[in-house]
């Protein structure tokens, strides 16, 4: 069975929480290495936008196939693979999850894909 979840946000949008909460936003959603690899770029809430994306994309795939309700989406780390494409990590979770990130200048969005066997 294949699970899809998408997610499309504003960039502005989250420039504007960015702006408004700062350190306190990125450190409750993002894991230290998605701060670090987002912190590194030019325009960080591009980065930071498309990470969001993908957690909430992966979180929906998820959802649709467990019973479980609640998922942090920090325990949801997008990373990167040595030829640079995006690979999830999640905690204390047995599932693999392909995903897709793509940005433009006003939107980022994602799309996953959870197959169980």
């Amino acid at each position: 069975m294949i699970y899809v979840g998408t997610d499309i946000i504003e960039i502005e949008r989250l420039q504007e929480v960015l702006d408004r909460n700062g350190p306190r936003f990125v450190e409750k959603i993002f894991t230290p290495e998605e701060i670090a690899y987002c912190s590194g770029r030019t325009v960080q809430a591009r980065h930071y936008a498309g990470r969001f994306a993908a957690k909430e994309a992966v979180k929906k795939a998820l959802l649709s196939y467990d019973k479980t309700k609640i998922i942090p989406l920090k325990n949801i780390c997008i990373t990167r693979r040595e030829d640079g494409a995006p690979f999830v990590e999640i905690q204390e979770q047995g599932h693999t999850v392909q995903i897709s990130i793509s940005h433009t200048q006003h939107y980022a969005t994602a799309v996953a894909v959870l197959e169980i066997k």
